[in-house]
């Protein structure tokens, strides 16, 4: 099979799920599911399918479910809201986002992927199914004689090249046989955790985590070099291009945002509601202190809000102080402050999340004028007990990178040391 067959097999495979999605249905109460693995579609641009796992099992009360979505090694429970006739609500923990679903039977579930906090009465249509094979299925998938190509190791990436918005990228993938897992490290952050396939020449990696919904698709070719498509919801997309090259790295995060002037470090502004925040304060004195730039919404801040929690119960006792500046999402004021409180108790985190206004990095720069700039959500400020700015560190890479990750929990646990100790 060639590899224009092969996409068109491939599209109308998975097509198939999304084009059986139908919102009318018989206003009938249902309220048994097939429990196990499940595949969802997503449905994005011009009917490009985004395939995820789920696992269904039945809950600890009766006529519940505990639904769980799968990326590689990321297992997200979902928040099962009950049955209303033949309908059921499935929130996604962290994000206010949520699916809404319809039972047409015990096994085929219809409905949409609902995120709030985008405009335009955001949704997109996606379906489930039962199934237990492949993430991206295919026949050539489960023939033993054919051997995929080999994209282990680490890939230098442009996105969106040869315009005026490329940026780079490290591709990092792991390959066993035909199952493929992995991420994008930028220099904001990285492409969470992507899991799917090599089938023949080409790759397929899709990551639904409720904030994002990320679809890559790439040739390879025998110079060791792809060519692909990057889908992210149901807008945007782009190309991207990746050669193989262990020794490639991206600007080293600590020198991208910066102090343009050597003053004593102060931050004035009004949250949305006309309280005045302001620091440094009486509180943190003598404080080694993290300002987290960072909101709600943003899949790598929540992976970093994890790691600063392990580090404020660690060193808390011996002068460390956390606050969260969040920048959020839409314009409702109590929408926003309601996310932030979610999200501060469900991290037990003990340290503060303060509601700074809405999710502009334009506006963070304002905020942060002595800065050259905030590019990325999040942005971490490290200051010690003198009052001075130590280091900036732009963007996280989480659990997903692997080595990337480790590496850095362990030289910010280090420096934080260190600077507790001055």
């Amino acid at each position: 099979m060639n590899s224009r067959s092969f996409h068109i097999s491939l599209g109308l495979t998975l097509l198939l799920c999304v084009c059986t999605s139908s919102f009318s249905f018989a206003a009938k109460k249902r309220t048994k599911i097939h429990e196990g693995t499940w595949r969802g579609v997503l449905s994005l641009a011009q009917g490009t399918p985004l395939p995820f796992d789920v696992m269904v099992q039945k809950g600890k009360e009766k006529s519940t479910y505990d639904v769980h979505v799968l990326n590689g090694k990321e297992d997200i429970p979902l928040i099962w809201s009950g049955f209303v006739n033949d309908s059921v609500k499935l929130d996604f923990p962290a994000f206010g986002t949520y699916l809404l679903l319809r039972v047409v039977d015990n096994k085929t579930l219809n409905g949409y992927w609902v995120n709030p906090n985008k405009s335009g009465n955001y949704r997109v249509p996606c379906t489930f199914k039962p199934h237990n094979g492949k993430r991206f299925d295919h026949p050539a998938l489960y023939q033993s004689t054919i051997v995929p190509s080999n994209i282990q190791g680490r890939w230098e990436t442009t996105f969106e090249p040869d315009t005026k918005d490329a940026y780079k990228a490290v591709g990092i993938f792991e390959q066993r046989y035909n199952e493929l897992s992995g991420t994008f490290l930028t220099e904001t952050g990285d492409y969470r955790f992507l899991e799917g396939n090599v089938i023949l020449d080409s790759l397929y990696l899709s990551c639904f985590d409720g904030s994002h919904a990320f679809l890559f698709r790439g040739k390879v070719t025998d110079q060791k070099k792809i060519s692909g498509d990057f889908f992210s919801g149901k807008h945007w997309s782009c190309k991207w291009i990746a050669s193989k090259n262990d020794s490639f790295e991206l600007t080293d995060p600590d020198s991208l945002t910066y102090l343009k002037k050597s003053e004593p470090f102060t931050v004035k502004f009004n949250d949305p509601e006309g309280k005045p925040f302001t620091f440094p304060t009486a509180q943190t004195s003598n404080k080694v202190v993290i300002l987290q730039i960072m909101g709600t919404w943003c899949p790598n801040c929540m992976d970093e809000s994890r790691f600063f929690k392990e580090m404020y119960t660690k060193y808390h006792d011996q002068g460390l102080e956390i606050i969260a500046l969040c920048y959020e999402s839409g314009t409702d004021v109590q929408l926003q402050k309601e996310r932030i409180e979610t999200l501060s108790k469900r991290l037990n985190s003990g340290y503060s999340f303060v509601l700074a206004g809405t999710a502009s990095k334009g506006l963070a720069s304002t905020h942060f004028s002595m800065l050259n700039q905030v590019m990325s959500f999040p942005t971490a400020i490290f200051i010690g007990r003198d009052g001075n700015v130590k280091k900036i560190h732009t963007g996280f890479n989480g659990p997903g990178t692997g080595s990337y990750y480790e590496e850095y929990i362990q030289e910010t646990d280090s420096f934080l040391q260190e600077l507790l100790k001055q």
